[in-house]
């Protein structure tokens, strides 16, 4: 599991365009037969991407936890964001997970195997895990089962349909929330005007691309931002102190999911466009 460590905001202001993709960019989430795993200090929040084929792929890393089994003191989400069916057994119990469809799983579940229903066409898994100090009950959810908002118009290439998977009114977790957002046609901009949350950090998962559209994802503090290029199935590590905004090439998906102090979804501090420099 590769580790990224926390930045000082006025260290920030000094990095190059490379550090900053070294330090916030997850490049290569989904390769095939395999996890892959980031271990963020931002709120201790670990962002993977697995994606099974001939063989069960279980949910693992002694070596970087110093734990007995990965949940023993986390829980987890899993979206599976491609065509393709895939299923999760936790502690021997089965569930099936479509286009969109979330699973939640909590603290002191011991064994956790990832597995495509057709090998030859594998499932991606986008995983996010938080530390729990308590147990909460594994739930799968669909899409249409999901808190739903209407947010932004077309005057102001805004306008996307978010749900709410992981949170207070949803499944029910220790500290970690999760949900989706989709961008209409013809609206490229997300989370405009910004906002921070110093209670809490944030990444995102940027998929539904074409191969050759881009991202350009906003952080920093709103006094002095920076921008990263982020392509499809990318992922993005946010600071508590940071602003995240983007504007895409094209309408586009993301997963956003949360960590830290405050549970409270709505809890946020909205940054005035004018301000932003």
């Amino acid at each position: 599991m590769e580790i990224r460590y926390a930045t000082n905001p006025t260290d920030f202001k000094h990095y190059t365009g490379e550090r900053i993709r070294n330090d916030f960019l997850i490049e290569n989430l989904f390769e095939e037969g395999t996890i892959t795993m980031v271990y963020s200090h931002y709120d201790r929040l670990i962002v993977g991407g697995a994606v099974p084929t001939d063989k069960p792929l279980e949910l693992e890393d002694k070596e970087t936890l110093k734990t007995e089994y990965f949940l023993e003191r986390r829980e987890v989400g899993f979206f599976n964001i491609s065509d393709n069916k895939g299923k999760i057994t936790v502690n021997g119990d089965t569930y099936e997970l479509g286009k969109r469809d979330c699973l939640y799983v909590g603290k002191g579940n011991e064994e956790v195997l990832i597995e495509s229903v057709d090998p030859s066409s594998p499932a991606k898994f986008y995983v996010v895990s938080a530390t729990a100090h308590k147990t909460y009950p594994t739930q799968a959810m669909k899409l249409e089962e999901a808190t739903h908002r209407h947010l932004g118009d077309d005057s102001q290439s805004n306008k996307r349909d978010l749900y709410q998977y992981i949170h207070a009114d949803g499944i029910q977790s220790c500290q970690l929330m999760m949900g989706m957002t989709f961008l209409s046609p013809n609206n490229m901009w997300n989370t405009m005007p910004p906002h921070v949350h110093d209670r809490r950090m944030e990444a995102y998962l940027y998929f539904d691309l074409d191969e050759d559209e881009k991202i350009m994802h906003f952080m920093g503090s709103p006094e002095d931002t920076r921008k990263i290029v982020v392509s499809n199935e990318q992922a993005v590590l946010s600071p508590p102190w940071s602003i995240h905004s983007g504007v895409g090439t094209k309408n586009y998906t993301f997963i956003w999911a949360m960590a830290g102090e405050n549970y409270t979804f709505d809890d946020m501090d909205h940054v005035d466009k004018n301000d932003l420099k």
